[in-house]
């Protein structure tokens, strides 16, 4: 056992766990039986490849654990060298994603293991309290009492939302388009992202899983990804029923996580806060090269700059993360901004040509707006400024908030 394993302060922190080997097997074991369950694989289905778990003194709680995959006379092989100090989410997502390479590699050729997408081994591994029972993570006792081993037991109380935490983040943090969670950026892969894209692939997947079929169709996927040189492939052939077109599964989760925040919108902002989030969303983050040979300058510009400058792809790819995160805001403005964020989404989604109201939309009232054709810039530059007028004049009648300590 490492030396940080018997540190009070790594015992007292209940998001790190302290693996031993007699507790490690059953753990694996659990985990191994709760993703049966969430794909519909039965308990008792045959198991090919082995996969060897080796425990090593931790030299950090942050430190990385490895999977290799070795290729024999007899099929895959797998060796987890987990280090005996690491946080939860790490351990989860580690197990999770070498039970999935099993699955996909039964049908890959020797010297090319599949391509796991990160979005689900994420997704999969946010264990809902009520897929396993008992507990699948067994840490080390953390002190010992009268002489006995004694560790915390978490209860799980059934009818609780298990997706509770990731609605609350994306309700706080923002969402992520089907593009950012298939390529996702180290940070995000890595989960040093605050769990932004923890949450957003645990929502994809439930909702992936909520379809008719939508357990066989990852099933299909898995089974598919061996023979694949990517993993879009393998998913385009599995659900190809419901998204005949790539375009289909983008349209597809921008309906559903605009939905499954509005299920549990929170509290209203601030006029404040509002105020800020608005601006947010309604400035554009980029970088700015002044010389070949400098390093770029961050800027932030408009919506209009946005349309003005920037080539169709990239133009409608930034400019439907904005008419998501609208949407989202829309929901918590303050009462004073909500018609002028209704505005403005509708001015995007009548240039995208994705006119739809989404859910508990409020209307315009004295502020009705008309429709144009999709992709006229012209028309939408002039929506836009006249939405800049009014978002002016708005916000300069809101007072910042005051706190009294």
């Amino acid at each position: 056992m490492s030396r940080l394993a018997g540190l009070p302060e790594i015992a007292g922190d209940t998001n790190l766990v302290r693996l031993e080997p007699a507790l490690l097997s059953v753990s694996a074991e659990r985990i191994k039986q709760s993703l049966r369950r969430q794909l519909g694989i039965s308990p008792d289905a045959p198991w090919r490849g082995r996969i060897y778990l080796v425990l090593h003194p931790a030299q950090s709680p942050d430190e990385d654990v490895t999977i290799v995959s070795r290729f024999s006379a007899g099929g895959w092989n797998y060796a987890v060298q987990l280090p005996d100090v690491l946080s939860q989410s790490r351990y989860l997502r580690a197990l999770t994603g070498v039970l999935l390479l099993e699955m996909a590699n039964r049908n890959a050729p020797a010297g090319r293991s599949a391509e796991i997408p990160a979005w689900l081994t994420d997704g999969l591994a946010q264990v809902p309290p009520e897929a396993v029972l008992p507990d699948p993570i067994l840490s080390a006792p953390a002190k010992l009492v009268n002489g006995l081993p004694v560790n915390r037991t978490v209860a799980v109380e059934r009818g609780v939302d298990p997706l509770a935490d990731a609605r609350r983040t994306l309700r706080d943090r923002g969402t992520l388009t089907f593009g950012q969670l298939s390529w996702p950026a180290e940070a995000q892969a890595a989960g040093e992202d605050g769990g932004v894209f923890g949450a957003n692939a645990q929502v994809f997947v439930s909702e992936l899983l909520s379809l008719k079929q939508g357990a066989a169709c990852l099933r299909a996927m898995l089974a598919d990804l061996g023979g694949c040189y990517n993993w879009q492939m393998a998913f385009e052939a599995a659900f190809h029923e419901y998204f005949p077109q790539p375009l289909d599964v983008e349209k597809w989760w921008a309906l559903q996580v605009v939905t499954f925040v509005a299920h549990e919108p929170g509290p209203r902002w601030t006029p404040a806060v509002s105020r800020g989030r608005l601006d947010e969303v309604l400035s554009v983050p980029v970088e700015i090269w002044t010389a070949s040979n400098t390093l770029p300058a961050h800027a932030e510009i408009s919506l209009q700059a946005v349309l003005r400058n920037f080539q169709p792809p990239r133009r409608t790819e930034i400019l439907q993360t904005r008419l998501r995160d609208l949407e989202l805001c829309q929901l918590r403005m303050a009462p004073s901004l909500v018609g002028l964020t209704v505005g403005y989404r509708r001015a995007l989604a009548d240039f995208l040509g994705q006119r739809a109201e989404p859910v508990a939309s409020r209307p315009l009232g004295k502020h009705p707006s008309t429709k144009v054709k999709s992709g006229d810039v012209r028309a939408t530059l002039q929506r836009l400024d006249a939405l800049d007028a009014r978002r002016s004049v708005i916000e300069a009648e809101i007072k910042p908030d005051v706190f009294v300590p």
